[in-house]
């Protein structure tokens, strides 16, 4: 298990964005952090009211928005378009080339959210958007399956063999989820301190889990905040 820690994330401070990078993204470049297994961008984003990433395109990548504060607004050109809130994951599939734009929704407050791109398994597929509520009371205590390769469970479908999770715990609440054989996992800390497989975590930070048989987290606090990419 080996813990890439929230003060070494990369930062990028553009005055109406606030952003910490866990990998490589934009003009922080670092060969030894190009993302874990198909799981290659994961930043913690913070917009300020009234401001957002304009137009732009991007292609062939599983790209995710997991809002925690505020509302958040998309629009592209496939026809996707809505406004995310907490509890809620907006989904993009970029394949064969999209334009869209996110702004914070809100003229007064600011928003929050994860940015999340997962490599596909294959290029060239046709764009798609999707957007789910998953309740905090569906992940409280477990992990809840929000996103997956065949959808199951109601959760986004993701062209690739992965599994998210996510899941809110209470002071001493354990869960686990079993690795099968030849599978990674990727944890990232939202909120609160937990400890994963014996090591402990906080908000911001991440870990690359290998070589094991289970994913062990119990939290340290009221209200931790986890997300657990299955990988292959």
């Amino acid at each position: 298990m080996e813990i890439r820690p929230a003060g070494e994330r990369g930062h990028t401070q553009w005055g109406w964005l606030d952003s910490w990078h866990t990998f490589s993204f934009g003009d922080y470049h670092d060969p030894e952090q190009m993302g874990f297994r198909a799981l290659r961008v994961l930043n913690d984003d913070r917009v300020q009211p009234g401001q957002g990433f304009g137009t732009h395109g991007h292609r062939d990548m599983e790209i995710l928005s997991y809002v925690l504060e505020g509302a958040l607004q998309h629009k592209d050109s496939s026809g996707g378009g809505g406004v995310i809130r907490p509890g809620e994951i907006q989904f993009m599939r970029a394949g064969s080339g999209v334009m869209h734009s996110e702004y914070n929704h809100s003229k007064t407050e600011p928003v929050h959210f994860l940015q999340i791109w997962v490599v596909p398994d294959r290029e060239g597929i046709a764009p798609r958007y999707d957007q789910k509520r998953f309740p905090d009371d569906e992940k409280r205590g477990r992990f809840r399956l929000v996103g997956s390769s065949d959808g199951r469970d109601d959760s986004i479908v993701i062209h690739q063999d992965v599994q998210l999770f996510a899941a809110i715990l209470n002071s001493g609440e354990k869960v686990t989820h079993p690795l099968r054989s030849g599978r990674k996992a990727w944890l990232q800390i939202i909120r609160g301190a937990i400890e994963g497989n014996g090591l402990r975590l906080s908000a911001g930070d991440g870990a690359a889990i290998e070589n094991e048989p289970l994913v062990t987290v119990s939290a340290e606090a009221e209200g931790a905040e986890l997300l657990l990419f299955d990988l292959p």
